[in-house]
């Protein structure tokens, strides 16, 4: 028998693995929690990690609210090669040379990237055209023309870079695609390339060191309400 479902209200940071849909990954907790309603903030492609705030029962009411909270990123740029995608997901459509690069140079390019700049959404995307996502479009090798959106990066930071690989940390307004700003980096460069890693930090005011990961949850076949953050928990940069 179905055990009935359960009213659930609350917030579960959740810290996302790489392969699984950011869909994957709510209806695999809401299975866990037996919950009625839930819904998540700001979606992570299959190849991304990091934190996917996850919203139960009345919370759901609040997800807008919190997607216009900054999204914080670490990424990581191989330079050299390009896919259609933008990250490892895709195929390989152009192989570039890579000049003698460092750190120091590389930051020098980054104010360019930094405050409200505008972007061209990928073909890989959600988004739609005449009722239908971009993706499907893609995958039939049909492009469309995308307006440029704009958005705003508050911070760009580089951290380390060797031997083509430049890991940098963004923090931005929602609807940035971190891809597009890796790919545009990387012309800026003088090369092309693609991400082979993504990892959210922080999204909708919520830490860092609240996230659970699915395989703590799933270790535990009933997983206790007291992982969640409770409706009156604002979300601030700290763990109520």
């Amino acid at each position: 028998m179905k055990r009935e479902k359960r009213e659930v209200n609350g917030f579960l940071i959740l810290n996302k693995p790489v392969g699984i849909t950011s869909n994957r990954a709510l209806q695999t907790v809401k299975r866990l929690f037996n919950a009625k309603k839930a819904g998540f903030v700001g979606t992570l492609d299959p190849f991304a990690s990091g934190m996917l705030p996850i919203c139960f029962g009345k919370a759901t009411k609040q997800a807008e609210a919190l997607h216009q909270h900054p999204k914080t990123y670490i990424a990581t740029l191989q330079l050299g090669t390009a896919t259609n995608t933008g990250d490892t997901e895709g195929e390989v459509i152009a192989q570039c040379p890579t000049p003698p690069l460092n750190l120091e140079q590389i930051k020098a390019y980054l104010p360019e990237f930094t405050g409200v700049i505008q972007q061209i959404p990928p073909m890989f995307s959600a988004l739609k055209k005449d009722g239908k996502p971009l993706y499907q479009l893609a995958r039939q090798g049909i492009e469309v023309e995308r307006p440029p959106r704009e958005v705003t990066v508050y911070a760009l930071e580089a951290l380390d870079y060797n031997n083509g690989i430049l890991r940098f940390k963004v923090q931005s307004s929602k609807g940035l695609y971190v891809r597009v700003l890796a790919e545009d980096l990387a012309k800026k460069l003088g090369s092309c390339g693609h991400l082979i890693a993504l990892y959210r930090q922080e999204c909708a005011g919520f830490n860092e060191a609240a996230m659970v990961t699915l395989t703590h949850l799933q270790n535990h076949p009933h997983p206790p309400d007291d992982l969640l953050m409770s409706l009156s928990c604002p979300p601030i940069a700290s763990v109520c």
